[in-house]
């Protein structure tokens, strides 16, 4: 009797760690995807001064601007699946990257040291998403591992867990890029 009370205990103590582990795991990915908004709300606070500036400098075409602006006020919409505001920020870098690239034919712009500041703002809050989307592709793993191997996956399918698919580029993101195109425009 005795020795099968201590087996109960241990495999006990044993699912209630695995059980433990992959709770933390679920909440360290919902944590690494809070730390993605939380630089996409930085970035999205950027760029009324960034715009402002622009503006200011060039008689670019509105087309952009006007889609960066729409983009943004989209972006505050409080009711935005994960999937949704990720999308939006894809639309939202690739506007901005040609407005940085048009700024080129711009000198006085270029030379502006507010427009300086809010590009190497920019820049850093660039540096700083993609190394939260780092950090929240590391969690995925580590979660979509703990809940695919064995004993975990016995509990995960329990708590009806699925795996989450990591950030990746999107086809256009991973196309290489021509110089001669981007200055010649």
């Amino acid at each position: 009797m005795i020795l099968i009370a201590i087996v109960v205990a241990v495999l006990l103590i044993i699912g209630i760690g695995i059980y433990n582990s992959l709770i933390g795991k679920k909440n360290q990915v919902t944590n690494a995807f809070s730390a993605i908004d939380v630089m996409l709300k930085k970035r999205f606070d950027l760029l009324p001064n960034l715009i402002e500036t622009v503006k200011q400098y060039t008689q670019y075409e509105g087309d952009t601007l006007t889609k960066v602006v729409e983009l943004r006020a989209k972006a505050n919409n409080t009711d935005l699946t994960n999937d949704q505001k990720l999308d939006i920020d894809r639309q939202l870098s690739s506007g901005v990257k040609s407005l940085m690239v048009t700024v080129e034919n711009y000198p006085d712009l270029k030379a502006n040291q507010n427009f300086l500041n809010l590009q190497n703002t920019w820049t850093e809050s660039e540096e700083q998403i993609a190394a939260a989307r780092r950090n929240y592709n590391a969690a995925v793993t580590d979660y979509n591992n703990a809940i695919m191997m064995f004993p975990g996956s016995i509990f995960a399918g329990m708590l009806n867990y699925q795996q989450i698919a990591v950030l990746a580029n999107t086809e256009e993101e991973r196309k290489n890029i021509s110089a001669k195109e981007l200055f010649n425009s």
